[in-house]
């Protein structure tokens, strides 16, 4: 069955960075679209950044310029590399896969989440 698993999630200072990387099993790695999603205390889960089969890339406007996605699908992984961290930027990071190959397919798989802490 498919599994996603993320780590690489911590506690960091503002202005840091942190790499988050999602493991993925148990279907075809490089024929999907894969994405971040976050979930901030108190909010709903929303978009982060998102990567087609074709290395097309997606972010939404709050990481923009400071996250980037990656996939590396000899080793079944995408990566989140988060750059300029921000107290905002505290949440659950979830590694999904799409349900196609383009970053706008639903998501139809999601891993467990791992914690990112950005202390001011």
């Amino acid at each position: 069955q498919v599994q996603l698993v993320e780590s690489g999630g911590g506690l960091v200072q503002a202005g840091g960075s942190l790499r988050l990387s999602c493991a993925a099993s148990g279907f075809s790695f490089s024929s999907y679209a894969m994405a971040w999603f976050r979930r901030a205390p108190g909010k709903d889960r929303e978009f982060a950044a998102a990567i087609s089969v074709g290395d097309s890339t997606r972010y939404a406007d709050s990481v923009k310029g400071r996250f980037t996605i990656s996939r590396d699908n000899v080793k079944s992984t995408v990566y989140l590399q988060m750059n300029s961290l921000k107290p905002e930027d505290t949440a659950v990071y979830y590694c999904a896969r799409a349900q196609g190959g383009g970053t706008y397919s639903p998501y139809i798989n999601w891993g467990q989440g791992t914690q990112v802490t950005v202390s001011s």
